[in-house]
């Protein structure tokens, strides 16, 4: 007899899902996201997890470029100058989602899951951008391989390990003038 996998409603959440909401309610940090390649699936991840209402105050889907601007506030010019999938836009994601969504915690996410390139990005760059109260917005960017849902699940899994080194004091990425920094 084969096995029934877990339903839904019986699959238990994202690990890295559930260390970001211990991560951000330890610090009293709350979340805001602004995703693009991944249309909400990181703040879906992070409702999964029991008592994520003490932490995830909201999520804006801006797969369009134009809503980047008229939702999360991406300035025009970065748009026009950086393109849609550059770290500038994940930078300015995490800090209009921070902004919109009344949250310590913003994470921008824009990039190219497939199965075509943009803007000349190759399938699988993503940039996860982030800012807190400790730090003003920074980038990570990421090369993910596989198909679609996989490189989607793959940005959501590491914007959340993101988050957690970030409650915890470790805010590695590039600051906007190209340094890597770390703590």
């Amino acid at each position: 007899m084969d096995a029934v996998p877990p339903s839904p409603d019986t699959a238990p959440p994202s690990p890295a899902a559930a260390a970001a909401v211990a991560a951000l309610r330890d610090r009293g940090w709350t979340l805001g996201t602004a995703e693009s390649l991944t249309a909400g699936l990181l703040a879906a991840t992070v409702a999964e997890v029991p008592g994520a209402s003490a932490v995830l105050r909201g999520g804006l889907v801006v797969y369009a470029t134009a809503l980047k601007h008229e939702l999360a506030d991406v300035p025009t010019d970065v748009l026009e100058r950086h393109g849609a999938v550059s770290p500038e836009t994940a930078r300015a994601l995490a800090t209009g989602a921070a902004r919109r969504c009344g949250a310590e915690v913003g994470v921008g996410l824009t990039g190219v899951a497939g199965p075509d390139t943009q803007e000349c990005r190759p399938v699988g760059t993503v940039y996860v951008g982030l800012t807190t109260p400790d730090r003003a917005a920074w980038s990570v960017p990421l090369s993910l391989s596989g198909g679609r849902s996989a490189i989607r699940r793959a940005a959501c899994e590491s914007a959340l390990a993101l988050v957690v080194a970030a409650a915890g004091g470790d805010t590695g990425g590039d600051d906007g003038d190209g340094n890597e920094s770390g703590n």
